[in-house]
């Protein structure tokens, strides 16, 4: 066979195919990790392994051919996977953030777009003769498609952008909700993670475009360059998914999961009682759990017998502060008093900040100089002097 069958272009989707189910595969092999997440994100990676497929058996120069030689009805398959592939990206994401995620029933009304467009296939194609389907297929010109079909491809299009909008939501109320459930957050690096999102929310936008540019083309005579587009978003794709075999597999390990059901909103309807509060004063002064590095807000509502939406309510509402902070303020105080204490001139900065509770080198310094106004060791100064 002297033929050539893939252009460069080609070959470049040959790649993500390959890494998609190559990772897919290992992420189901592996025993480590959430089984859950593997699961969600393998099941993400084979759907986006099915688009660059689509693409290579509808516009593929070559492979096109060979695909109506093989059979009409492979063609359309694939596709269905764009309506799967953002789906499975949001539900990874929350498995991530979420203790015990599980998918609720009003989930699965992200599969309803996935349903109608199956019954419109079958309707519009996998219904037709073999002959009717060859004859669509000899004669297929892009610009040449009724309008509908583009707009079809504009609402799916849509779709995907709004279920990655929804990704990056998730992760901006991560972010913000993790100060209200952990004293220490410095290894929590949603980096990775966000650029992944908000990459794949780029590529989804540009394929918003395409359907668009090629309806103002037929319709319009206005010319968008939507080829263009696409290859961008094909080789951005490679990219992006090189960047998630890179880094996921530690990306697991940075995630402290909150609590799906519990939005710790404040709830200014109900009063707090005083005795709660001087309960957990007391508790705070006498039995130091600050001290512990990994204290949690689940941690600390189990040892003072509170739901761990209202302590969180009452850390907010009446110490105006999130966990984050109200626990942090309290090592701050520990730290100062180790300072002051005589005898302790030489003691290392690493020394007091574990002893104060710190995990954090950063933390500890940002903080203390945001309550304080100078660093440790300033502070340390000022008090040898005096």
């Amino acid at each position: 066979m002297t033929s050539v069958l893939f252009n460069m272009h080609d070959v470049m989707l040959l790649i993500t195919i390959y890494l998609c189910v190559l990772f897919a595969i290992f992420l189901l092999a592996l025993t480590k990790g959430s089984k859950k997440s593997n699961l969600l994100l393998a099941c993400f990676l084979l759907c986006h392994a099915a688009i660059p497929t689509d693409n290579l058996i509808l516009f593929g120069e070559a492979f096109r051919a060979k695909a109506i030689e093989f059979s009409p009805d492979i063609f359309y398959v694939f596709g269905t996977a764009y309506w799967l592939e953002s789906v499975f990206l949001l539900f990874y994401v929350k498995s991530l953030i979420y203790k015990s995620f599980t998918v609720r029933k009003l989930d699965y009304l992200y599969f309803s777009p996935f349903i109608f467009y199956l019954i419109f296939q079958w309707v519009m194609w996998f219904s037709l003769t073999s002959e009717i389907k060859l004859e669509i297929l000899n004669g297929y010109h892009l610009e040449e498609q009724p309008v509908y079909i583009f707009l079809v491809h504009l609402f799916r299009e849509s779709f995907r952008v709004f279920c990655t909008v929804l990704c990056l939501r998730e992760l901006l109320h991560y972010q913000k909700q993790i100060k209200n459930e952990f004293s220490d957050i410095e290894k929590i690096d949603l980096t990775w993670l966000k650029i992944l999102v908000i990459g794949f929310l780029v590529i989804n936008l540009q394929s918003v475009i395409v359907p668009i540019g090629v309806i103002t083309f037929v319709e319009f005579q206005t010319f968008i360059d939507y080829t263009l587009l696409g290859l961008t978003a094909n080789y951005t794709a490679l990219v992006l998914i090189s960047v998630m075999i890179f880094f996921s597999l530690s990306g697991s390990t940075v995630f402290k999961g909150i609590d799906q059901n519990n939005s710790m909103a404040e709830d200014n309807k109900n009063p707090i009682s005083p005795a709660l509060i001087n309960t957990i004063v007391e508790y705070m002064k006498e039995n130091k759990p600050y001290l512990n590095h990994l204290l949690t807000l689940d941690n600390l509502s189990n040892q003072l017998l509170l739901q761990p939406r209202l302590l969180s309510q009452i850390i907010n509402r009446h110490f105006k502060q999130n966990f984050f902070e109200f626990i942090n303020s309290y090592r701050v105080k520990e730290c100062k008093l180790i300072l002051e204490k005589p005898g302790n001139e030489k003691i290392t900065m690493l020394q007091v900040m574990d002893e104060s509770g710190f995990n954090s080198k950063a933390t500890f310094n940002t903080f203390f100089k945001k309550l304080v106004g100078v660093t440790p060791t300033q502070y340390r100064k000022e008090k040898v002097k005096s």
